[in-house]
């Protein structure tokens, strides 16, 4: 059962047999619900709440099958949003929240649940400060990028590439509480390492070592505790990385990422402060990242090579603010409304999200040299998983668990409790 076992990934189990309960992306309907600032979101808000004809509200929310201004939905949970039908609505901007959009974008999102198709109730049941939500992600033949990203933020699922992957929570209750992991899974990764294996050291293990394969997401499990060690050393530094700085779990310095003096990226020449930029180019030999006349540097090359779901990051969030007004929407869409020049604090989230990529960019080398050795050493493989009766999983660990502790305001202000 321990023997060495083939090339990698090999013989390994699934991601979906350690962490069963996943969730789809998020289907949000509507383009003009999420926005990289929040000020753009409440002046759609009121742009809609000002339509006082029908017909020109419901061109402006843009309805489909599963949404409509008279859909009777109730409140997502956790969220103190109104419940009556939109058709009639009048009141205040709901409050945005912070969001992860695709492997790398902090947006901004409308928690209305009027207002989003598919909105994952069961995702903001348990999202709290304890949760991280493992994202796996959509996977591009040839392209590079990690075949997952973890989160603190609840994230949306979307694929650059168009190609769905699916989120899945650490824990299945708000607290911290019953870790999503298949039922003995850690009592057995205890034994065999002889030492606790606590759920954030299996989630950064995963970060480590998760590869995409052509039936899922493979995660080598290794049999040697020194390697095991290395792995979740290095799997908690990527979760401190791609949370920046809300994973706490990392050996280091601790608060946001960093780069060393001398090497952190400056804006070098500012951006207008009229209108958006329309073009984003990369300067190899100075290091410089080109946002239209504006200009930061130094940005490493491997921050503006990074791939994740199979599209270059730096260019995907980028267009989510510079590119199309429209968005699909219309000239004249709630989506077209944005800001008319290019915020200080697009600037700020840019020059983090550079720290991020490149400090990233610094670990592959050993990620991959880890992989490499856990393919060559002994490891635990699917096989013995089952013959402990680890796998298969029991169908209910593939559902969500029932949460029984608070209200949820229904449709037209009626409770449900869950």
């Amino acid at each position: 059962m321990t023997a060495k076992q083939g090339a990698p990934g090999c013989g390994a189990p699934r991601l979906s047999d350690l962490m069963p309960w996943s969730v789809p992306p998020l289907r949000l309907g509507r383009s003009w619900v999420m926005a990289p600032d929040p000020g753009t979101l409440r002046a759609r808000w009121r742009a809609l709440a000002a339509a006082g004809d029908p017909a020109d509200r419901a061109r402006l929310f843009r309805p489909t099958r599963a949404r409509t201004l008279d859909s009777a939905v109730g409140q997502l949970p956790g969220q103190r949003t109104a419940t009556a039908r939109l058709s009639r609505e009048a009141g205040p901007c709901p409050e945005p929240v912070r969001v992860l959009h695709g492997p790398f974008d902090r947006q901004w999102l409308l928690p209305d649940h009027r207002l989003i198709d598919a909105a994952r109730p069961e995702l903001w049941r348990v999202a709290d400060g304890h949760q991280l939500f493992l994202v796996e992600l959509g996977q591009v033949p040839q392209v590079p990028g990690p075949a997952v990203v973890c989160s603190a933020l609840l994230p949306d699922g979307h694929s650059p590439a168009g190609r769905p992957g699916r989120i899945r929570p650490l824990y299945r209750r708000p607290g911290a509480a019953e870790p999503n992991l298949a039922p003995g899974l850690l009592a057995h990764l205890t034994g065999r390492l002889g030492r606790p294996v606590a759920p954030a050291a299996l989630l950064a293990w995963i970060a480590a070592t998760a590869t995409p394969s052509p039936d899922g997401t493979a995660v080598p499990l290794t049999a040697d505790p020194a390697l095991w060690e290395r792995g979740v050393a290095l799997g908690a530094r990527l979760l401190w990385l791609t949370t920046w700085g809300a994973y706490e779990g990392a050996e280091g310095p601790g608060g946001r990422p960093r780069l060393p003096g001398g090497r952190r990226p400056y804006v070098r020449a500012a951006l207008p402060a009229r209108g958006l930029p329309q073009t984003l180019e990369y300067d190899p030999d100075s290091e410089a990242l080109l946002l239209g006349g504006g200009r930061i540097a130094p940005v490493p090359a491997g921050a503006w090579e990074f791939h994740a779901g199979g599209g270059r990051v730096l260019a995907e969030w980028f267009a989510r603010r510079a590119g199309a007004a429209a968005d699909g929407d219309g000239p004249d869409g709630l989506a077209a409304l944005r800001p008319d020049g290019w915020p200080q604090e697009w600037t700020s989230e840019l020059l983090e999200l550079v720290t991020v990529l490149a400090l990233l960019a610094e670990v592959e080398p050993e990620r991959a040299e880890l992989g490499r050795a856990v393919a060559d050493g002994q490891r635990i493989g699917a096989a013995e998983l089952r013959a402990a009766g680890v796998l298969p999983v029991p169908a209910a660990a593939a559902r969500p668990a029932s949460v029984l502790d608070h209200q949820e305001e229904g449709p037209e202000g009626q409770f449900a409790l869950w």
